[in-house]
Parts: structure tokens; sequence; C-alpha cells
């Protein structure tokens, strides 16, 4: 039963990110919205408790680098 929860974190952190790039290639958000880089924190988060779960380092390294460029586009929209 543990192995489906984490199934299901992997899967919604896929869903929040391809979700994010679909709102911003439909333009119904900007790549600097609070909302854009917000969706792809909680995804990349997701991912990497997948991740570390099923032992994928390099999608838990690429999750870590997506989550400090969100964070980077939350801190440049809060400053602008």
């Amino acid at each position: 039963m543990q192995s489906v929860f984490y199934e299901i974190i992997g899967w919604m952190g896929t869903v929040l990110i391809l979700g994010a790039y679909l709102l911003l290639t439909l333009k119904k958000v900007e790549v600097d919205s609070k909302i854009y880089q917000l969706l792809n924190v909680f995804g990349s988060l997701a991912l990497i408790v997948n991740g570390f779960v099923h032992q994928a380092m390099p999608s838990v390294a690429i999750n870590f680098f997506w989550i400090l460029i969100a964070f980077y586009g939350l801190y440049r929209s809060k400053k602008s």
C-alpha cells in the first residue's frame, strides 16, 4: 500500500509540472507569475519524494535544480 502512495505522489508531481507548462504555453499564466512557479515547486517536491523512494537520483537531482530555478523566479517576481 505504501508503494501505491508514492506512485500517486509521483504522478501528482508530473501533473503539476506538465500543467504549469501547459498553462504557460496556452498563455494562461506568465513565466514570472506566482502560480506558475508554485506549481513547479510543488510538482518537483513530489517528484523528489518519488525519486528517493525509487532510488532514482537523476530525477531527484533535476527536480532539486528545478525547485531552485522556481524559487529564483518567485524571488525575482516579488522583487519587481
